[in-house]
């Protein structure tokens, strides 16, 4: 073992190699540290000593470096080199995924004057309806902020006080606390329903009625975690919206939203833009996000998350639907590549988050008859199985193939419809942040599965490299997709990019 004299002898860079793997992998000093602590909390570098190691400060003795390396997957000697590479001490400046935009000339057609005139009958001609385009709205600057909005997390944190978990009676606490009384019903008034639009598919969870009553079905007497989820909702409402009246109106069940915020309706489809649409859907959305980060609030939430490895089951552990425990691992977690999928079958997105930009599997202002079934998302929907399944999945973006891995997990709404959530990551930053030739890995794995008919079991250099990296997220289905087969999949059934194509062969319901 090399002793501390000999590493204080080899220190350079070593400081600013650890920052810079750190701030690659988005994690803070105390993320870090409590990674180390789960490695081995005897040599394990409190964040204090952490931070002077990073400033040149202080020399790790040889067992806390070895740690500080098991965390990010690297050989010890690797932090000892002299001449180190410049990747390995210049941090990376990536992009912050989302939909990618694209530059709009002649520029004086695109004035908001224009657009304003021109968005409502584009509308019209195509079928969208207004509600419609403001959950699309929605989604963009959700994907382009990469679900990061800290006034309301603030909001959130200044009523909860960031306490994890929050059980029925500290909400109804909350409740009273702010003035609220709370009316159970049976059946919801029939203007409710006409308002949200609600079908026999439809259950109406809750609503908000002046001056200050959350009402609240009965049903919910018996879904304990819907129920503290509705409240959090209605709760958010009154704390960022001061009481109103604008309804906050509650569904279960498939409905026409397009956004994380989906569980809300407030007025009937219509084929224009009415500002209303817009400021409704808007306040659906920071009631919702609000919900999320009362009963998951980042920092308590994140670390549970890093302890169990970002397993769906913690939902059960901090009381919660799947639903948001997922929502919430896509806004607190120091990886930004993620996205979300809530699906009906046969192919209807009800809820769609894609934070690192990946093309949505068809659409979701539709419903289609024909997703490409190798998704996941969609090969769940009439599955038998009700556990999680990982999956590893090459999709062509722009021609080019690119890495996924997701975990899905099939539920039943409040209305007893089967639906399936998933959540997912890019893998390509991840495997370029720890020096890795994404491209040409997924190029490879793509012609190993196409090779094999669309499925393949991967080799065994990229399961190594795909290991390593998910052990550096700290993902454990990750690691569990590595271990079943690899899928392509396709955005469109022109792009198929199997052999034959699944559209050819009608083996993708195509």
């Amino acid at each position: 073992m090399k002793t501390n004299t000999s590493l204080m002898r080899k220190s350079h860079f070593l400081g600013t190699k650890i920052r810079n793997l750190r701030k690659r992998n988005n994690l803070t000093m105390e993320d870090l540290s409590a990674r180390c602590v789960r490695v081995d909390a005897d040599s394990a570098p409190s964040v204090s000593y952490l931070s002077m190691i990073e400033r040149g400060k202080r020399v790790p003795s040889a067992g806390m470096l070895a740690v500080i390396a098991a965390v990010f997957q690297k050989e010890v000697d690797w932090f000892l080199d002299d001449a180190p590479e410049d990747q390995a001490i210049t941090p990376v400046k990536g992009s912050r995924g989302g939909i990618s935009g694209m530059a709009l000339e002649p520029s004086f057609l695109f004035s908001n004057e224009i657009l304003q005139i021109a968005i409502p009958e584009m509308l019209s001609q195509t079928g969208i309806s207004g509600r419609q385009f403001a959950h699309l709205l929605i989604r963009a600057h959700q994907e382009h902020h990469q679900n990061h909005f800290p006034d309301l997390e603030r909001a959130a944190e200044e009523v909860g006080l960031k306490r994890m978990p929050l059980n029925l009676d500290d909400l109804l606490s909350i409740v009273d606390r702010l003035g609220l009384k709370v009316k159970w019903f049976s059946r919801a008034p029939k203007e409710i329903l006409i308002e949200a639009g609600a079908s026999e598919q439809h259950i109406i969870t809750s609503y908000f009625e002046l001056p200050n009553k959350i009402c609240l079905n009965k049903l919910l007497k018996s879904h304990n975690n819907r129920l503290k989820y509705d409240l959090a909702v209605h709760i958010g409402h009154c704390v960022l919206h001061n009481k109103d009246g604008l309804k906050s109106i509650m569904v279960a069940g498939r409905s026409h939203g397009t956004s994380l915020s989906e569980d809300t309706f407030n007025s009937p489809p219509s084929s224009t833009v009415d500002a209303q649409d817009i400021l409704h859907a808007w306040r659906d959305f920071e009631s919702s996000f609000f919900a999320g980060a009362l009963l998951c609030p980042k920092v308590p939430f994140r670390q549970l998350l890093d302890r169990h490895g970002y397993e769906i089951d913690v939902a059960k552990l901090v009381g919660v639907s799947p639903s948001v425990a997922m929502r919430r691992m896509t806004a607190v977690s120091p990886y930004s590549h993620w996205h979300y999928f809530d699906a009906y079958s046969p192919g209807k997105l009800k809820a769609v988050y894609r934070g690192n930009g990946i093309p949505l599997p068809w659409g979701n202002m539709r419903q289609v008859e024909d997703p490409c079934q190798h998704w996941a998302v969609f090969r769940m929907i009439n599955a038998e199985s009700t556990g999680s399944s990982a999956q590893i999945s090459i999709l062509d973006v722009a021609t080019e193939p690119k890495i996924y891995c997701c975990e899905s997990i099939r539920v039943n709404d409040l209305a007893g419809n089967p639906h399936v959530l998933c959540a997912g990551i890019d893998l390509n930053p991840a495997i370029e942040a720890q020096g890795g030739d994404a491209q040409s890995i997924a190029h490879e794995l793509k012609k190993v599965c196409v090779d094999n008919g669309g499925s393949a079991n991967l080799p065994l250099s990229i399961k190594t490299d795909i290991k390593r990296v998910a052990k550096i997220l700290n993902i454990n289905w990750v690691e569990r997709g590595i271990d079943n087969e690899a899928r392509l999949i396709c955005s469109r059934g022109s792009t198929c990019p199997r052999k034959p194509s699944c559209y050819e062969s009608s083996t993708c319901g195509g």
